[in-house]
């Protein structure tokens, strides 16, 4: 199994997301994806592009991608978990 670090998901997130503003060096393991970094719903559907894309993990319904993205540390902990790439 590959190790995903915390830094790996961050540098994932800031090269498909809109980060500007956010200190990504300030951001942690619990730190929350929506509240947190200010994502909204569309940054969520781009999660599961992203997450599909890079690991080859997909999200089969709203209820698990909630769980997922509740922080950043709760998404790192499924890539590691799940990760196909």
């Amino acid at each position: 199994m590959t190790t995903t670090t915390l830094d790996d998901v961050k540098k994932v997130l800031s090269e498909n997301l809109d980060t500007r503003g956010i200190d990504m060096d300030c951001v942690k393991d619990d730190t929350p994806l929506f509240s947190g970094l200010g994502l909204d719903s569309l940054d969520a559907i781009e999660l599961v592009i992203i997450l599909r894309k890079n690991y080859g993990i997909v999200i089969e319904n709203m209820d698990e991608g909630r769980k997922i993205f509740q922080t950043l540390g709760t998404l790192r902990e499924h890539i590691e978990k799940n990760r196909k790439k």
